[in-house]
């Protein structure tokens, strides 16, 4: 099963504050994928947050990989910054959804890699170096960074232009509240099925106290 995954910094602190430190996530993601092997099939890394698109092989990859992952990189982004016992990096534990491999597969896809041009911080989405929309297209990589794994589902011919065409409001609305609970995205069977095999059942409750009689 894929999951989308999602991390910010405290109270919105800056955690990529340089391309260095961009090319040192992507670096220790690479190193994390040689002991815990994951297949990433999408990212996209902002100033103060991250998103991946994720496809472990086993039950419990996802943890083992996210936990290694985030444990080092706190680690060795407090050393590197001279930040040791200053507060925390990340806001808490990384937030996930489980995505169904379908149109909807695409759909996440577009949301994690048109984050920089949603934030306008570019003019087109392929132009921010630190997403795997980039990654894909550019020939010369880092050395040593993460791996993109093959899709489950064939890559669209123009997948550059769908990924810059703007996404509707609902769309986006459904997405971010998959993000906030943790609700399957897919579709409505599909949903119920995942909810029920994951224990996310109460994703689809309404939030708040039931009302008394």
């Amino acid at each position: 099963m894929l999951f989308h995954v999602l991390n910010r910094g405290n109270d919105g602190r800056t955690i990529f504050e340089d391309d260095g430190d961009y090319e040192a996530f992507l670096r220790l993601f690479g190193e994390t994928q040689q002991v815990a092997p994951m297949r990433l099939l999408a990212y996209c890394l902002m100033p103060n947050h991250w998103h991946l698109l994720l496809w472990p092989e086993h039950d419990a990859d996802l943890s083992v990989f996210l936990q290694r992952l985030t444990t080092t990189h706190v680690r060795r982004w407090h050393l590197h910054h001279g930040s040791v016992g200053r507060g925390h990096l990340y806001q808490g534990t990384y937030k996930s959804f489980p995505v169904q491999e379908d149109e909807h597969f695409y759909t996440v896809c577009r949301y994690i890699e048109r984050n920089a041009l949603r934030a306008n911080l570019v003019r087109r989405a392929e132009q921010w170096r630190w997403g795997s929309l980039a990654h894909a297209l550019r020939e010369q990589r880092l050395e040593k960074t993460a791996e993109l794994s093959k899709w489950p589902v064939p890559r669209p011919r123009n997948w550059v232009q769908l990924v810059n065409e703007v996404q509707t409001e609902a769309e986006l609305e459904a997405l971010r509240t998959c993000v906030l609970r943790g609700r399957p995205w897919g579709s409505e069977d599909w949903q119920r099925r995942a909810a029920k095999q994951l224990g996310l059942e109460f994703t689809f409750r309404p939030r708040g106290r039931p009302r008394k009689r």
